[in-house]
């Protein structure tokens, strides 16, 4: 193991992220956040099972009200996901001790405003109320305007020391937002703050964070696979960047994100002890161990979550695909309105999961709505004839 580099360190509740500090485990809370006495339950058994940190979703007024009764009931350091929501900042900083804004969902309330003055009221929240922030990059939510200069073929490409072999990559946006909101942050004197840069895929994974850690070495860095999927999967994805990452001396704080029921999340915090031990044994997994052709994604169970059964649908969709191991197709499974339509439209079979229905879609083509018992049915049809066709076009 390489020695671990030394980034800022934050104060975050009772615990710290970054410079000496032992690498910080977190995870996510399952539970409906509105249910307070359920969630602060969750909250301590997460706790109590190693997770330095707990992140909860607030999405509404009940959510921040049940944020205040969550605080009286445990000590844990709490973070909280906002999502689009950033104006409920300001009423659940009190109970939290750090914030998660991403610069993809920043973008989509009050559109017309710009993005720095959304940031500087968030950095305004923080002073006031002495928590930490957390700028989280994710994939399938990237600032829709470094989408549109790297399609456009306008956007400077950041070199990845040749190691970048996709001729298609989601890294130059990634990295591009990234960089631009630690450079406002500290533009602005803000600097109690750590990074994430999150895709599914774990090689992509690696190459950002490695370059980002080269370009700014000063700041530390949350590491994770985002919709890894269920177990065993989903822990294997999660090991193939993070014990490389973690090996080079890069990261300070970790999730190993799975889906999986909420009575089960302490998996996740199974999972990260296993990586750690792996490293700081010198016994990482070979990054060159080969991942099916068929990529299969879905994302960790959360309060978001608008039915129970999507962490099953999930799990029975890995099964009924297996026919389809060796083609070059991705299949997404989304548990809520919030990441389901905009981080499904990157695979060719998408499913987002509703209260009622699912959403099937092809590509971002919708398909249509299908009761939980029909949609595998129908989405195992629709990958079918993709096989077809990807047959038919690569006769010999």
């Amino acid at each position: 193991m390489t020695t671990r580099r030394i980034t800022r360190k934050i104060k975050v509740g009772s615990t710290f992220i970054g410079g000496e500090s032992p690498v910080l485990i977190q995870t996510m809370a399952a539970t409906k956040t509105h249910d307070f006495e359920a969630t602060a339950d969750s909250v301590n058994k997460l706790a109590e099972s190693g997770a330095g940190l707990i992140r909860v979703a607030v999405d509404n007024s009940d959510d921040v009200n049940a944020l205040a009764e969550i605080r009286k009931r445990t000590t844990a350091n709490l973070s909280v996901d906002l999502q689009e929501n950033f104006r409920l900042a300001e009423r659940v900083a009190p109970y939290v001790d750090k914030i998660r804004y991403n610069p993809g969902h920043i973008h989509h309330l009050d559109p017309n405003t710009p993005w720095q003055k959304k940031v500087e009221y968030l950095v305004d929240v923080a002073r006031k109320y002495d928590v930490a922030l957390r700028v989280g990059v994710n994939c399938g939510s990237i600032d829709p305007t470094k989408l549109t200069l790297n399609r456009s073929g306008d956007a400077v490409s950041i070199p990845s020391n040749g190691d970048l072999t996709k001729t298609e990559s989601i890294f130059d946006p990634l990295l591009a937002s990234a960089l631009e909101h630690v450079d406002f942050l500290d533009s602005i004197g803000f600097t109690r703050y750590c990074v994430s840069i999150k895709s599914s895929d774990p090689q992509t994974v690696v190459l950002v964070n490695r370059r980002f850690a080269e370009l700014r070495p000063d700041i530390p860095l949350h590491l994770g696979v985002t919709e890894a999927g269920a177990p065993p999967m989903g822990i294997l994805k999660s090991r193939l960047a993070l014990e490389q990452l973690l090996a080079e001396g890069i990261g300070e704080t970790m999730r190993v994100s799975l889906t999986v029921e909420a009575d089960q999340k302490a998996e996740e915090i199974q999972a990260a002890r296993l990586i750690l031990t792996n490293v700081a044994a010198g016994n990482i997994i070979d990054p060159s161990t080969p991942l099916p052709k068929l990529d299969i994604i879905s994302c960790p169970s959360c309060s978001r979550v608008q039915n129970g059964r999507f962490v099953e649908l999930a799990r029975q969709l890995v099964k009924a695909t297996e026919f389809a191991k060796d083609y070059p197709f991705k299949i997404a499974t989304m548990g809520c309105r919030v990441n389901g339509p905009g981080e499904t439209d990157q695979a060719d079979v998408g499913l987002w999961c509703g209260p009622d229905k699912v959403n099937l879609k092809d590509g971002s083509t919708p398909i249509g709505s299908f009761g939980y018992d029909e949609v595998i049915e129908k989405a195992v049809a629709l990958l079918k004839n993709k096989i077809d066709q990807f047959n038919a076009q690569h006769k010999s």
